[in-house]
């Protein structure tokens, strides 16, 4: 852990030291090419007590953070992923960004190299859904449990309606879509939180006897269909927001251990997307 001299005397905690903490569980590089994680807003010298946690760093999430007296907005999702060719004000990202830097409140963000991260995103998934033997679903690095997804076996088997009503209880969401016979037995769980219809195949080559992601197309559910895998989709929000906001606990934990004195605070945020 690089906790600099001064800062860990002074029990002051700056946007620097969060980033090289960061950086330690969840390193840029092992971010997709086209992410852009890491520090969105800020000036890595200034002084953080509070961080307001939230999967998006929606125009509502920042008002949020300076009402918690927040000065760093911590999210899944970064702000600005493509180059940013004129500042609307009154547009996201524009609105975030005009404002965050009007109050002096950093954004940072931990995306894609999160989900592959050991103890990231997915890692967390599989935990909390009690899968056991859990490996790696896609390696991206020679190092073990680096890489997209996961996979790992059920405690015990159970039929397609069983886990999918443990998943909408473990989610917080009261309504999935699914594909697959009701009474088809799970034995082996994988889970891709976010965005994961691709590695349908993938799962299905493992051993998987159900994927459970988000934003499931109409392509992945016929694929589904035709391997004989069944598939849950989650919703691309569920699947990573309680999983999100455990990570976020793990990180306050962290730093206190570091020596510095820190307050996380979740956003309690809901889906953009509501069923009617």
């Amino acid at each position: 852990m690089r906790a600099r001299f001064g800062a860990f005397f002074e029990m002051i905690l700056r946007l620097r030291d969060f980033l090289d903490v960061l950086e330690t569980v969840a390193p840029a590089r092992w971010a997709e090419p086209w992410d852009n994680p890491g520090l969105q807003i800020g000036c890595p010298t200034q002084e953080i007590r509070k961080i307001f946690s939230s999967l998006d760093p929606a125009f509502k999430a920042l008002r949020s953070a300076s009402t918690a007296k927040a000065q760093l907005l911590f999210t899944h999702h970064p702000l600005i992923v493509k180059p940013v060719s004129r500042l609307d004000t009154n547009a996201f990202p524009g609105n975030v960004i005009s404002e965050a830097a009007r109050q002096g409140i950093a954004i940072v963000a931990a995306h894609t190299n999160l989900d592959v991260a050991p103890g990231g995103i997915n890692d967390i998934l599989a935990d909390l859904l009690g899968l056991t033997d859990v490996e790696v679903l896609q390696p991206i690095d020679t190092a073990d449990g680096i890489g997209l997804g996961r996979i790992g076996n059920l405690p015990g088997p159970a039929d397609l309606s069983a886990v999918a009503r443990a998943v909408k209880k473990t989610l917080g969401k009261p309504e999935i879509r699914a594909v697959g016979r009701h009474d088809l037995m799970i034995r082996r769980l994988a889970v891709v939180g976010g965005s994961g219809g691709s590695l349908v195949s993938l799962a299905r080559e493992k051993g998987a006897d159900l994927l459970l992601t988000g934003d499931v197309g109409h392509h992945a559910a016929l694929e589904a269909e035709a391997l004989g895998i069944a598939l849950i989709d989650g919703g691309h929000f569920h699947s990573e927001k309680i999983a999100f906001k455990v990570f976020a606990e793990t990180l306050d934990t962290l730093l206190r251990s570091n020596g510095w004195e820190i307050e996380i605070e979740a956003d309690n945020e809901v889906d953009p997307i509501w069923m009617q």
